[in-house]
């Protein structure tokens, strides 16, 4: 099993899934320093277009290699625009900004 933390580096907390009043999680998890550190398989981008409303994200950078060490890692992702949280893949409905790319594949 990989290790994870917060997207901070501090321990995952049982309530990092509650949301704050910008909509996103208290907490997000990502791929611990050391399995990001063991490499990618994506490039590692940051930005990303909301499809429904043409907004578009832009993500911390252990967020972002989380998404390139593993593509899958997520089921879902922020919209900064709509302030809500979307399902990402191949019905996702996210691609990489500047790209026709959908997020999660």
């Amino acid at each position: 099993m990989r290790s994870t933390t917060l997207a901070d580096g501090s321990p995952v907390t049982e309530d990092h899934r509650e949301l704050k009043e910008n909509g996103q999680q208290k907490g997000y998890v990502v791929l611990s320093e050391d399995e990001r550190a063991k490499g990618f398989v994506r490039p590692v981008r940051r930005s990303y277009l909301h499809l429904k409303c043409g907004g578009v994200t832009t993500m911390g950078q252990a967020l972002a290699e989380t998404y390139a060490a593993d593509p899958f890692f997520y089921a879902g992702t922020f919209c900064a625009t709509c302030r809500s949280h979307f399902p990402v893949g191949d019905d996702g409905q996210f691609v990489w900004d500047g790209t026709d790319i959908k997020v999660g594949t």
